[in-house]
Order: C-alpha cells, then structure tokens, then sequence
C-alpha cells in the first residue's frame, strides 16, 4: 500500500458532506482551546480530505486529519470549511489519519498506543511504522512487545515518561514471578536505566501490577467484585481510626486554643501592657479571638 503524495487543492467544503472515518475521543478543555483560537484567529491549517461518492452518487468527502478543527466550526455555526482533498483509497485514507494522530502525540497514551496496533493490524511492519509516524523503531517494537502482553500499567508509565522503556520490558519479560522482577529492577539501577525517582515510580507500579493487575482498566472493574467481609471490616476499622486521630487533633487544637485565651486575658488586664499595646496601634485582636477573651464583647 503506497500512500499517494498530499498535493492536491484546496476547497471549501461543506461540513455536512464530510465523513470522520476514525473518530477519537478529545479532552473537552483541549477541544474548547481549539474552539477558542478558531474563533479568534481562524483556522490557521486546511483539514485534509479525501473525495467519494455518496450511493445517490452525490459527492461526500471522508476526513483525513482535522476531526477537531472540523468539530470546531461545526460548533461555531459554520457550513463550509477550508480543506485540502487528496486522492487516496479508503485504506491509505484511514492509515494517514492514524499516522497524523500518533504523530501528534496529543492522544490520551492508551489511545496512541492503540493507534500503534491499529498499523500493525492493517499489516505494516514496525519500521513502516516508524517511518510513518516519526517514531523510532526501537519505540514501536517495545510498545507493540507491551501490548502484546496486555501490560497497560507499564505502557502508561512510558508514554509519559516516569519509566524508560527497556525497564519496562525487563519488568514484562519477568511476568509474574517476584524474584525475575527484583532481579531485572537490580539490573536496571545497576546499569544507570533506572534511578532515583524513576526507581520508586517502577517500584509502584510493580506492586499495583501485582495487586490490580496488568490492565488498567481491568482494575476498575475489579473494585467492586472484590469487595468481602473481611475488607469491609478493615475499612470500617481505618474509617474509625481516622476518626479518632481527628478528635484527638481537635482535643488538642481546643487545649491550645483555651491557653492563648488564658494568656491574652492576663496580658491585656495589665494597664502599662494595654499603655503599650495602645502606642503602637496593637490594643485589637481579630474578632475570632476577641469573641473568646471578651465573651461579654467588651473590649480592653
């Protein structure tokens, strides 16, 4: 499959006439900064399209690269939108607009690292995959190892940067056998890849791995089937400890609070610190505290 050179004119289009073939959720303060900057400043890049037709052989257009620039004017009341239309088949079109998405790299990480696996399903090697997306090759061919395996905890991690990706893919290699994943964290502090706070953050996400699981999402799941008697116990148990140090604080707090009180009524009922007070402008305390040395509301 050989993607056609982008060379081609640009048009307005009708937005009703385009067609978001590979349509990704977007941060809806993202989405209102691209809003925003549209209104104010136009668009500053034609979205590209590619031209088809309609089965009642009317011309429709599926979308290239632009899905929130696209949104964007349709939010703003706008019918035509500047594209650039290029000619590609259905699948070159849907492979360009998973390139200019990963490329990007302004998807959440799972989504990006989905986009990987979409290019490696539709047949394309890691190194066309890295040429496509700007990526090195090294980089696919770890996240694709890691997907493989389902590691999500660990794809996370490396897309954003809290773990390289050779430690990530030590601690895969290891699986679920504890001594391997001491051994290959060991390995990788002792060979400079992992230290300091990069170390800690592996050691997190190794002990949630461990009890939540490799999937992510797979730990949302779980929270509520694995609720028991014995962990609704420990947390009532935590809930009631809580409590206590909170009132125990608060016992605290009031002790101190009456022995300021204490000391204040002392001090401002000698006449030559109230002369004093009075020179230097400081005979008022604030109101919370004045409420309490004088509960009657007279004054010093």
């Amino acid at each position: 499959m050989n993607v056609k050179q982008r060379a081609g004119e640009i048009r307005m289009i009708p937005i009703d006439q385009i067609e978001v073939i590979n349509p990704r959720e977007r941060n809806s303060r993202v989405f209102e900064e691209i809003v925003g900057n549209v209104k104010t400043i136009g668009l500053k890049k034609p979205i590209t399209v590619t031209p088809r037709t309609a089965s009642n052989g009317a011309e429709k257009f599926l979308l290239v690269c632009g899905e929130g620039r696209l949104k964007a004017f349709r939010s703003l009341g706008e019918t035509t939108i500047p594209a650039m239309v290029v000619h590609v088949s259905d699948e070159d079109a849907f492979i360009m607009s998973l390139a200019e998405n990963i490329a990007r790299r302004q998807c959440r990480p799972l989504e990006l690292l989905a986009g990987i696996r979409q290019l490696q399903d539709q047949g394309y090697s890691p190194k066309t995959i890295a040429e496509k997306t700007g990526l090195t090759q090294a980089y696919v061919q770890g996240i694709l190892t890691l997907l493989q395996h389902g590691e999500e905890r660990l794809l996370i991690a490396v897309e954003k940067g809290t773990i390289p990706m050779t430690a990530a893919l030590a601690i895969a290699g290891a699986g679920d056998d504890d001594k391997a994943i001491q051994a290959a964290l060991q390995e990788a502090y002792e060979s400079g890849k992992l230290r300091g706070k990069q170390l800690m953050t592996a050691r997190r996400i190794i002990e949630r791995r461990q009890t939540l699981g490799i999937s992510a999402a797979r730990y949302m799941k779980s929270k509520k089937a694995d609720i028991t008697t014995s962990s609704l116990v420990r947390t009532y148990e935590t809930e009631v400890e809580r409590q206590k140090t909170m009132v125990r604080k608060a016992e605290f707090t009031q002790q101190r609070l009456l022995f300021v009180v204490g000391a204040l009524r002392q001090l401002f009922a000698d006449e030559n610190f109230m002369n004093l007070l009075r020179a230097e402008s400081l005979a008022t305390l604030p109101k919370y505290l004045a409420d309490r040395v004088w509960p009657g509301g007279s004054g010093p």
